[in-house]
Order: structure tokens, then sequence, then C-alpha cells
């Protein structure tokens, strides 16, 4: 960040953020909707709500804890630790919707607030008859007096008045669990409810908000001396102590009142505490707590958000990010909480405000545990926290997130998510240049390849022809001049092969060849966008083609293993280049590599339509490779309506043996090359070229095989073909085996 988040004045230790914590999760809905979810799920049912919360909300702690400890936390809370790792455009998107969901949560507990006034209500309507039966008028005066202390003192007074309410709360619930029932029921069933109940994860739905207290003491990291200690602390420490007490409050609603009772009374705690007055007064300050540590959180994390530029407009971001200059209290993001909780305190409705607020929280929770998960594998040396969890923790809080978020309210669950894409889609348009999701990503594609790869290696057999595929890699200088030799490694990269391009540059390693080889990959990934391309692109600096091939034959291929197929291409009017090539052909033979030549053409590949594989006598060992690359060409979406023809000269006394043999290696093989498309050519001496210009000048693509001793030193087996299009000359280092 260009400027700081941090207070300046006030400076807190680990205290308030498990005061925060814990006041939040032990607030409203332990006083008002516990009872109600053991009386309508039974005791069993609250314990698997509160495990099932838990296994979200326990993950969240500990990758909350890590990656807290990783790096200097400022102020913005959950926001500034998802988007340091996660980059600033998701980043910026969940904290757009963790800002709404703290700002909702104010309304919430102000509701709540308003509903520990039922006993005095009740009682004043019964002597007095006011006629006040809407709790509103409790609410919106409560709401409008907070704003008033938020916008006048900050977050200092907030502060001292939390330390007050928790002392009230802490002895409420003391007298709760000290209390003797007198409605208690003669048997105690633990797994009884009332009749007709609701579901389970309707209820996990309006319980859920009281599990998300770690996301309030989050949001006081720039008031904290020490944000790595305190926060891993006072988050961890607030999540386990909550879980207990409610694991104690599910099992003293049990065994101290019926079902029946439990649900009919939002209150029945007053009616089982040692003294019941206190209840009302302990939700009210459980109620007051909560909503003091939202409105506190809230502002800061759009604060953050603004000193991001995440808004699409600088002066709205410069507004949102503005704070007192004495102690960088966000007087303006306070006023824009207020004015969002204004709008929920009105509805007035406590279950909807809690099904939206659970709804975004999970969000929020899911996407922490996740970048948990892709820190621990992407193994970025920039991440070093003090305090790891392990990955397959992170991993349970994040796929369970993502359930309950469908269990709990399908629709809802696929709003929030069209919501966060959509401001997600915002921020990136406006914000091009914040990139930031590549970066985890890519380090986990990094780990992944390496091990990958390094278990292909090792799980490699010493005959790898038994299961042959093509293992390529392509030498060219003249890669701006044509683009015949790249398609063909798309083609063969595409689904059953792996492939790798390699621009040849002609000179000595220093800092101008180095240059241009860096400019040179950087213009050729750019002209592979677009194309259906999964070839592995990188160049080569050597004093002479020969040197540079002797480099790339020894290369070790992008799968793991090491390459098996060598790909070279000349122009049929610049046959020069085959002079460089050919001197080279018994050093690519003797490390065991089949080797191609594709010979370009004005035609190049035509309409990728038909494809013809010639066969002879004096080369039958190359055939099967032929065919295998046929078939693997014709893999590729260019060749979706392309056909492979055989033709095979032979003598006349062979021709219907090997017919017959040709057809049960294509039926054997399960090569989709019809039996109507292989045809018999009788061999007519010295007139071989004649013979294929003849039948295959119309091809897109024609094979040809060939071996050492067709060379003879000279050129002459290359030139003679100036009708055809494209032809790709193939020689197989070994004859390969089609199962």
């Amino acid at each position: 960040m260009a400027k700081s988040l941090m207070n300046s004045q006030t400076k807190f230790g680990t205290m308030p953020v498990f005061l925060t914590a814990l006041s939040t999760i032990l607030g409203a809905i332990l006083f008002l909707r516990f009872g109600w979810a053991v009386g309508q799920v039974g005791f069993f049912g609250v314990l698997g709500i509160i495990i099932l919360g838990h296994i979200v909300t326990i993950p969240t702690a500990f990758a909350v804890a890590e990656i807290a400890t990783n790096q200097r936390v400022q102020g913005g809370g959950a926001y500034y630790i998802i988007s340091r790792s996660f980059g600033l455009n998701i980043g910026g998107a969940i904290g757009i919707a963790l800002f709404l969901s703290q700002a909702i949560s104010v309304a919430f507990y102000i509701i709540a607030f308003g509903e520990a006034f039922e006993p005095l209500i009740n009682y004043l309507n019964d002597h007095y008859q006011l006629g006040i039966h809407d709790r509103r008028w409790i609410s919106i005066p409560t709401m409008a007096i907070l704003s008033v202390i938020i916008l006048i003192k900050g977050a200092n007074m907030g502060m001292k008045a939390l330390y007050v309410v928790v002392v009230i709360l802490l002895v409420s619930l003391v007298f709760f669990f000290l209390g003797n029932s007198p409605i208690k029921p003669e048997v105690v069933h633990f797994h009884s409810h009332v009749e007709n109940n609701l579901g389970f994860f309707f209820v996990f739905t309006i319980i859920f908000p009281a599990f998300t207290g770690l996301a309030a003491g989050l949001g006081l990291s720039g008031d904290l001396k020490d944000p790595k200690k305190s926060i891993p602390q006072g988050t961890l420490w607030a999540t386990i102590a909550g879980m207990l007490v409610y694991i104690a409050a599910a099992y003293k609603f049990s065994v101290s009142a019926s079902p029946e009772d439990l649900v009919a009374d939002q209150l029945i705690m007053q009616r089982i505490a040692l003294w019941g007055p206190i209840i009302p007064v302990g939700l009210a300050a459980a109620s007051l707590s909560s909503a003091l540590g939202s409105i506190m959180v809230a502002p800061r994390t759009l604060q953050a958000i603004g000193y991001d530029d995440i808004f699409p407009q600088k002066k709205i971001n410069l507004w949102v990010a503005k704070g007192k200059k004495a102690d960088n209290e966000p007087t303006n993001g306070s006023l824009i909480t207020i004015i969002i909780a204004f709008f929920f305190v009105f509805i007035g409705d406590i279950n909807f405000v809690a099904q939206i607020i659970s709804m975004f929280f999970m969000v929020t929770y899911g996407a922490i545990c996740m970048v948990s998960v892709l820190e621990h594998f992407a193994a970025d040396p920039a991440y070093r926290p003090t305090f790891r969890s392990k990955w397959y923790i992170s991993m349970l809080g994040a796929i369970f997130s993502v359930w309950i978020m469908f269990k709990m309210n399908a629709p809802y669950a696929g709003l929030s998510i069209v919501i966060m894409s959509m401001i997600y889609w915002v921020i990136t348009h406006y914000r091009k240049e914040k990139r930031g999701l590549n970066k985890l990503f890519k380090g986990v594609v990094f780990q992944m390849s390496r091990q990958l790869q390094i278990f292909a290696q090792r799980a490699d057999k010493e005959d790898r022809e038994i299961s042959w595929r093509p293992f390529g890699v392509c030498i060219s200088h003249d890669t701006f001049k044509r683009r015949s030799a790249f398609d063909v490694m798309r083609w063969i990269s595409y689904k059953y092969g792996f492939g790798t391009y390699i621009h040849f540059i002609k000179g000595y390693l220093n800092e101008d060849t180095t240059q241009a080889s860096k400019d040179s990959l950087k213009r050729l990934i750019n002209l592979s966008h677009g194309s259906k391309n999964r070839v592995y692109l990188d160049t080569i600096i050597s004093p002479s083609y020969t040197s540079a091939i002797a480099q790339v034959v020894q290369l070790s291929g992008i799968s793991g293993k090491g390459n098996n197929l060598i790909l070279f291409e000349f122009s049929r009017t610049e046959p020069e280049t085959l002079k460089e090539i050919l001197p080279n052909y018994k050093m690519m033979e003797s490390a065991g590599f089949d080797v191609c030549i594709l010979d370009t053409s004005y035609k190049s590949f035509g309409y990728k339509r038909e494809m013809h594989i010639w066969i002879r006598p004096d080369d039958f060992e190359n055939a099967n490779l032929m065919i295998l690359l046929g078939y693997i060409i014709l893999g590729h979406p260019d060749w979706k309506k392309g056909i492979i023809k055989i033709f095979a000269l032979f003598p006349e006394q062979h021709v219907e043996d090997k017919h017959k043999q040709l057809m049960d290696l294509v039926k054997d093989g399960r090569l989709p090359i019809s039996p109507s498309n292989i045809e018999m050519v009788p061999y007519i001496h010295g007139k071989r070229k004649d013979v294929i210009s003849s039948y295959s000048q119309d091809a897109d693509l024609t094979l040809i095989g060939f071996r050492n001793e067709m060379l003879k030193g000279s050129l002459e087996f290359f030139e003679g073909y100036h009708d055809l299009g494209n032809i790709l000359f193939v020689s197989a280092n070994k004859a390969k085996d089609i199962e």
C-alpha cells in the first residue's frame, strides 16, 4: 500500500482481538435463537450444527493465523489478508462482499438488541397500554445513538464500551449456567425435538452467524501493536472458547426445558437462569458488543478497499479511504456502514438478515481457506509464516464452505457467487494492471508440473516403444517466415503427444543475443495466441546449426521424459536449409530419435481434408510410424473433416499379401481408416516420384518414409515433388508397434 492503514495513536494488544471475537461469538444468537435451535433439531442436532460450523471456522482461524504471521498485517483485517495473497482483483471482490456482510451484521445485532426489551415492552403494554408492538421503536433510536458514538469518538470509545459489555455478558452467562430451571422435563431425551420441526440446514443458517466472530477480531488489525502475535492468538482462543461454551449451552438447554418450551419462548434463558432479569441485560450487552465490533470493523475494511483503489473512480477511492488526521479513523467508511445498517434495521426481520450474513461469511471463509491451500502448494519462498497450518485442514474448510453454502440455500449461494463474479469483473475491467490471482496458480501449476515430471521420469520403462507416443521437438531459424512446422507441432501435441518448438538464433551467447532471444520468445508467444496450441515455446542461441541440434537432442522434454522425435523444415523454393539438416542425420539417429523433415510449398496444408501416406517395400519399417503420426494429426480440430488414405507401392506379385497385411494392421490397431481408403499401387522402378505426384497432387499433407541409405549425401531424394502440397518425410529409428 502506498499509504499506511495503521492507526498512529491507538495500539491494542491481544485481549481486544480475543474479546471482540468472543463477544461476537457469544452474542445475540446464543440468547435469542440457540434455545430455539435445540428445540427444533434436538441436542444431537445442535451438536452437529456446532461441529459443522467449526469445521469451517477452525480451519479458517488456522489459515488466518498462518497468513497473518507471514506478512505485516495492516488495517482492513480479513480483506487485507485475502488481497495480499489472492491479489487485489479477487481480494477486492471478496472484500466488498465482506464489507457488506459486516455492515449488515450491525443491523442484525441492533435488531437483536431491540428484542432484549421484550419483557419491558410487555410490562409497559400490560400496565400502561402503550400499544408498542414493533421492536423498531427500540432498534432505530439505538442505531442512531451508536452511529453518533462511532462518528464522533471512533474505535477508542468503542473499545472502552466493549470492555464494559463483555463483563455484563459474562455475568449473565454465569447466572444462566448456575440456574436451576423450574421447567425441567421429567425425562431428558437428547434427540427429541418439536413436531413439524424446521430442517437442519435452515436452522444452521440462522445459527451460523454466531460462529463468525473471528472476522470481527481481524478487523482491528490496523489498531494492534503486534498483529502477527495478536491475530493468531486472539482468533484461535476465541474460536475454541466459543465452541466449548456453545456445547455447554446446548446441554444446559436440553436438560432445563422441553423442546416445545424452547421453541415457544425466544427468551427462555431468563426462565432457566439463577436470576432471570440478568438475561435481557446480557442479551442487550451481547447485541450491543457485537454491533460495536461490527461497526468498528466494517469501516476499516471499506477504508482499506479505498486505499487499494479498488473502485472504478479515483474520487470514490479517495473519499472512502479518507480518515481523521489525528488517528486515521475511517469517518466516511463509518457513514456508509451506518446507512446500510439503517436500511436493514428498518426491515427488522432477524431471520432474513441472518441468512444473508451466513451466506456472505461462508463465501469469505471458503476464500481464506483456499488461499491457505494454494499458498501451501505454490511453495513460494516469499511465503514464510511463523505459524503453519496443515494444507488438508484448510482444504477441509474450503470444501465444506462451498458444500454448506448450497445446502443452506442454493439460490442464495448461486446469487452470492454471481454477485461476487460481477464485482470481480468490474474490478478487473477497470484495474487491468492489478492482476494477482495468477501468481498463486502459477506457483501451484509449477509445483504440480515438477512432481509429475519427476514421477514420469522414475516410472519410465527401458522399452518406451511398447506404448509409443510422440515427445517431439522442432528447431528452426525460419520461425517468422513460415508457420508450417509450428502447425505440425501443434497437431502432434494437441491430444496424444508433447511438443516443444525452439527458435534457433545463430551467434554466441552475449547481452545482445540474450535480448534478441527474449524478444523472439515474446513475439513467438504472441503469435501463438488464438491457435489451439499446447506447444511449449523456447529459443536457443548457438554458434552453428549443428551445435544447436546437439544441445536440443540432449534436452529433457516438458513431459519429464526425454524427447523421441525431432522435426525440421525447409522451403521447397529454398532447399539450402536441407544442407544444414542432412549432415546431422547420423547424430540424431545415434541419439535414438525419429526424424521428420517438413517440405513446405506454396500450397501449404490446403483445406486439411486429405492426408496421404505412402508405403514402399524399401522403407516398410517407417509405415507404422507414419500411420500413427497421421492418426495423431487427425485428432486436432483443424483436421476434424480430414481423412487418411494409404497408398502402398509394391510389385504386383506381392500386392495381395501386403494388402491383407495393411488391412489387418488397421483393424487390429483400431485406426479410423476406411478399407476403401487403402489402395495398392503397382511399383514401377524409377517412377516412384511420378506415381506419388500423380496420386497425391491434391492431398493437403503427404507422408513419405525414408532411410539413411537412401540419402547418399545428396538432396535428390527430397526433390522432384513440384506439384504436391506440404510433404512430411519420416524416418523411424525403430519400427513401431500398433496394438
